[in-house]
């Protein structure tokens, strides 16, 4: 992440939030908001969490209280063992309840935020460009939208309809890529053609942007270690940070716990399907968003301590016991509360590969009901309603026989196949794979390679975060945008 300052460039995007009314929060707030002026949070409350209104940008944080439209405890979900199988506690940070339904834009605005406060964006002129299996282009099509320019969202044409339809009513414009979620490089290749195509486009690449790991070590992480506080005795132990790769900005939370757990490790899920870390495997599959048949540059891979694969029939088919009528009863006998039953819809696809490579690592270390898993629960079953109907009309209704064979087999009856311990060797082979996607394709440099297998690498990246939210302050003192009365409040 350059400090370059483009002079020029920072002043036409200085006049547009002034223009627009723009407040940008910093890294700080989103991680703890409870500094935020009053007056502000007063303004939140006449405002749709998901409306295309710019207070909204300080809702990019785990702390909304969806009941009150204010801002409280990190929003999170524990699930029972009697869902899980296992004694040690499962908790995952809810994404819903960020602005589009999932916390992706957060990952955006890491990307975004620092080249438009020194200049490597230009608002009134370029045109963002969002690569993305998903949420991420969703993210970036709604700052987008914020600032009045032009966004471009890049998506594999076998995605869910609902992201094709609320990118189109945002405005956005849609470049459709072959294949489903594990056609990456296709989507890599559509950036390149735009590069060509027009100097003003500029690519925000989710994974290769330093942007999405900071935002995710500085804000997510902290809110996962606010979770495990509330949640542990004085002998719990923070077992473990699960993520699936996707474009391993989560994975970067991991790196934060582990600075305040020394003992904690940090689980990477992929697809069974497409097992590229497991085996450098290659595939297709349908737990959405987590596009692979790649290492995102910006994997610590040194850091990671397990991989697992999910089988992508166990997304889907917990996804129909967690919310076809047939389910539910099921889930009661089994004895899960009542309350968690209702928030199970809260688990969309990579949501609950999170949650089943919790319950594999669990299992492997043969945790006990003194270690907490976090993971996070990406987005909601709101955005794959489609694929329930889908699932619907080729299989049939869902019947509570079927539910109660999901649940032994897959989550109850989840065992430790298709997972594997890293040694240093493993760590250093997966992370020579990134040379074949970035060097040779993407231009980056062995030179490049070889700075991310530095553990300070990492570790320098996260002091920049300072130093982003003075140069975000700075800019908002010259747009000259103030909380109190600029929204009419």
């Amino acid at each position: 992440m350059s400090q370059t300052i483009d002079v020029a460039v920072r002043q036409r995007a200085i006049e547009r939030c002034r223009e627009r009314r723009i407040l940008i929060p910093t890294f700080a707030q989103m991680r703890d908001p409870s500094g935020l002026d009053p007056s502000l949070v007063a303004e939140l409350a006449d405002i749709d969490m998901q409306a295309v209104h710019p207070l909204n940008l300080f809702r990019i944080t785990w702390h909304n209280d969806p009941d009150t439209a204010a801002f409280g405890e990190v929003n999170y979900l524990e699930l029972p063992s009697e869902l899980t199988g296992v004694p040690a506690r499962i908790a995952g940070l809810i994404g819903e309840h960020f602005p589009t339904g999932a916390h992706k834009v957060g990952a955006a605005f890491g990307c975004l935020v620092p080249r438009l406060v020194t200049g490597g964006f230009d608002p009134t002129t370029n045109r963002a460009v969002w690569p993305s299996t998903g949420n991420y282009c969703r993210g970036g099509a709604f700052d987008s939208a914020l600032l009045g320019c032009r966004a471009v969202a890049i998506l594999p044409e076998e995605m869910s309809r609902e992201r094709f339809d609320w990118l189109e009513g945002i405005g956005a414009e849609i470049i459709r890529t072959p294949g489903s979620e594990s056609n990456v490089k296709e989507i890599f290749d559509a950036c390149w053609e735009l590069r060509r195509s027009d100097p003003d486009v500029v690519v925000f690449n989710q994974f290769d942007e330093f942007g999405n790991y900071l935002w995710h070590r500085g804000v997510t992480g902290p809110a996962a270690e606010a979770v495990f506080r509330a949640l542990a005795g004085e002998r719990d132990r923070c077992a473990a940070w699960v993520g699936a790769t996707g474009s391993a900005g989560t994975l970067g939370s991991g790196d934060w716990l582990k600075r305040q757990f020394p003992g904690c490790r940090i689980t990477a899920a992929e697809a069974l399907q497409c097992p590229t870390l497991l085996r450098a495997g290659f595939g297709a599959h349908r737990i959405e968003g987590i596009g692979d048949k790649h290492v995102p540059w910006i994997h610590n891979v040194r850091n990671t301590d397990l991989v697992t694969a999910i089988d992508d029939e166990a997304a889907m088919s917990l996804t129909r016991l967690f919310n076809e009528p047939a389910g539910r009863p099921v889930l009661a006998d089994y004895g899960v509360p009542d309350d968690v039953i209702a928030q199970l819809p809260l688990l969309g696809f990579s949501s609950i590969c999170n949650a089943l490579a919790a319950i594999k690592t669990a299992r492997y270390f043969e945790l006990d009901d003194r270690d907490i898993l976090l993971t996070s629960f990406t987005d909601s079953v709101e955005l794959y309603r489609t694929r329930l109907h889908e699932m619907r009309a080729e299989r049939g209704e869902y019947t509570e026989r079927q539910a109660v064979a999901d649940l032994e087999r897959y989550l109850l009856g989840a065992t430790t196949d298709h997972l594997r311990e890293l040694s240093f060797t493993d760590r250093k082979a997966i992370h020579n794979l990134k040379y074949f996607t970035w060097v040779e394709q993407q231009g980056k440099t062995v030179e490049d390679l070889n700075a991310l297998w530095d553990p300070g690498f990492w570790d320098q990246l996260a002091d920049q975060l300072p130093g982003w939210d003075a140069a975000i302050e700075a800019f908002n003192d010259e747009t000259g945008v103030t909380y109190r009365g600029t929204y009419g409040g």
